[in-house]
């Protein structure tokens, strides 16, 4: 059964945390910042040692476990089912492609790119005016 903390149970989270165990935190991504991205994206963490004092969990950072739950929402013990890791490549790597996008170059587009190369002009012969 998937375990699920909501901020305000850092005692119960505190206490149910297994040291080395992967657990999950989702991300609400900015549509309007990033429209190309994924709506929800989620990353792991994982709690390696405990702080002196307190013998409270903490990551490889010195990011204790509770600070964790307060701040970024609720975690969980498994990976959210059909969602992206946010370390994973995504699907498209910059933008999207524009609506005329047809994907292959033909004949006549590659020789306008052909004739554009061979009307620059030679760089070494270049004189620059002002």
């Amino acid at each position: 059964m998937a375990k699920t903390w909501q901020p305000g149970d850092e005692k119960r989270f505190v206490r149910d945390i297994q040291l080395g165990k992967p657990y999950y935190i989702v991300y609400k991504i900015a549509q309007n910042l990033a429209p190309w991205e994924d709506a929800e994206l989620y990353s792991e963490i994982r709690f390696t040692s405990r702080l002196p004092f307190t013998n409270t969990p903490c990551t490889e950072y010195g990011s204790d476990a509770a600070t964790i739950l307060r701040g970024h929402g609720p975690i969980h013990d498994t990976p959210p089912r059909r969602m992206r890791n946010i370390a994973d490549v995504a699907a498209s790597v910059g933008a999207p492609l524009g609506d005329n996008y047809e994907g292959f170059l033909d004949e006549a587009e590659l020789r306008g790119l052909e004739k554009q190369l061979a009307d620059l002009p030679n760089p070494k012969h270049r004189r620059w005016t002002c």
